[in-house]
């Protein structure tokens, strides 16, 4: 199975791809996607919107996992990720991509066991269960394979129930 994880913002949406097969995870790409601050809103919405058609295009993945809004002390902050996450929404639903969202709590205790575990923390956690001990990772890479890596859990774990219910 080949998961699409992505953490979305406007400065800088995290993505990751990886595969699971055999009791394994597989990196297969990860980056970030930063449109120029000088660009006006609208065409930095667009620009991750189409990066985001692009990676569904070229990787093939038969799953979309992103995470969910978190609460914001600024609206306009607020306002701005909404439509940042509408605009990987418009991406996704244009694709055959089934799409799963995940709280930043339940990624956290799907990556490191404790849900208030710190960027580091996550970081550290993703790098040793992505077999990347020597690759360095943003914050924005670490969450967006992160966000894979519970949905894959998620997965699985569903798989092993209904298995053991039929």
């Amino acid at each position: 199975m080949r998961v699409l994880g992505i953490d979305p913002s406007l400065t800088s949406t995290g993505f990751g791809v990886i595969d699971y097969s055999s009791n394994q995870y597989s990196v297969v790409t990860y980056g970030v996607i930063k449109p120029p601050r000088n660009l006006p809103f609208p065409q930095r919405i667009h620009a991750i919107n189409t990066r985001i058609e692009e990676l569904i295009q070229e990787y093939s993945p038969q799953e979309v996992a992103i995470e969910n809004l978190f609460h914001a002390h600024n609206i306009k902050t607020a306002l701005a990720l909404g439509q940042v996450r509408g605009a990987v929404l418009v991406a996704i639903a244009g694709s055959n991509c089934e799409l799963f969202e995940y709280s930043a709590l339940e990624i956290k205790k799907a990556v490191t066991g404790y849900g208030h575990a710190d960027k580091d923390q996550v970081q550290h956690m993703v790098r040793i269960l992505l077999h990347m001990p020597d690759e360095k990772l943003g914050n924005d890479e670490s969450d967006a394979l992160a966000c894979a890596i519970c949905h894959l859990n998620a997965r699985i774990f569903q798989q092993k129930i209904t298995a053991a219910e039929g």
